[in-house]
C-alpha cells in the first residue's frame, strides 16, 4: 500500500492528515519505532481494559520523509482489517481509539481534515 496524504478508518466519520509541523522527534516521543526501511511505525491496542490485550490494534505508519502515512485498525496479527465501530466492544474500543488519536493530534503529528 502506498503512503497517502489523508486517511479515514472504516466506520470513522473523521478524515486525518499529517500535521504540517510534524517532526521526527515527536514521532519517537509518542512511541513510534523506526522500521528497517526507515519508516516510523506505531501499533497500539484499542482495548480499553489493558494495553496488553492486542485483540484489535491501531496501526499508523509514517513515511521516512514525512510525506505521507498509512493508518488502519487490524486484528492482533495485523493481517486483517477490522471495523472497531461495530461489535459488542465497540464503545470502549472507539473511546480508546479516539484517545490515542487525540494524543497524536496534541503532539502535532496528525490533524483532522476540515
Amino acid at each position: 500500500m502506498l503512503f497517502e496524504k489523508e486517511m479515514k478508518i472504516t466506520g470513522d466519520t473523521n478524515t486525518y492528515v499529517l500535521h504540517p509541523n510534524i517532526k521526527p522527534y515527536a514521532l519517537k516521543d509518542v512511541g513510534f519505532q523506526v522500521s528497517n526501511a526507515g519508516n516510523y511505525t506505531l501499533e497500539r491496542s484499542v482495548d480499553p481494559t489493558s494495553p496488553y490485550n492486542k485483540n484489535q490494534m491501531l496501526k499508523v505508519v509514517v513515511a521516512k520523509d514525512l510525506s505521507g502515512f498509512k493508518m488502519s485498525t487490524t486484528n492482533a496479527s495485523g493481517n486483517a482489517r477490522v471495523n472497531i465501530f461495530k461489535g459488542s466492544h465497540a464503545e470502549g474500543n472507539v473511546e480508546q481509539y479516539h484517545f490515542i488519536l487525540q494524543n497524536l493530534i496534541d503532539r502535532e503529528i496528525l490533524q483532522k481534515k476540515d
